[in-house]
C-alpha cells in the first residue's frame, strides 16, 4: 500500500483591484507576448537617470561611432524633405 504526500502549494501572489478603466490603461500597454504580472513589473521598475549612460559608446571602434552619426545625420535629412513636403501641402 502507498501513501502519496505529495501536495502541491500555490505560489505567493498579491490581488489588487483595479476600476474598469484603469484595467483598460494597463491592457493597452500590454505586450502581446507579457502577463499582467510582466506589464506592471516593467512599468514599476525605476528609470535610470541618462547620466548613468555617460561614457556607454566610450569603447566603441570610431568606425562604429562614424556610421551612428551619418545614420542621424541622414535621418535628420529625411526628417527635414518630409517638413518641406508637408509644408508645401499647406501652401
Amino acid at each position: 500500500m502507498s501513501i502519496d504526500n505529495t501536495y502541491s502549494v500555490p505560489p505567493k501572489v498579491k490581488t489588487i483591484a483595479l476600476d474598469p478603466e484603469t484595467y483598460e490603461m494597463l491592457r493597452r500597454q500590454k505586450r502581446e507576448d507579457e502577463s499582467f504580472n510582466d506589464l506592471v513589473a516593467r512599468l514599476a521598475r525605476k528609470r535610470r537617470p541618462l547620466a548613468d549612460l555617460a561614457g556607454a559608446w566610450k569603447d566603441m571602434p570610431q568606425e562604429d561611432f562614424e556610421k551612428i552619426q551619418e545614420a542621424i545625420r541622414r535621418g535628420r535629412e529625411l526628417d527635414q524633405e518630409r517638413f518641406r513636403k508637408l509644408m508645401e501641402r499647406w501652401r
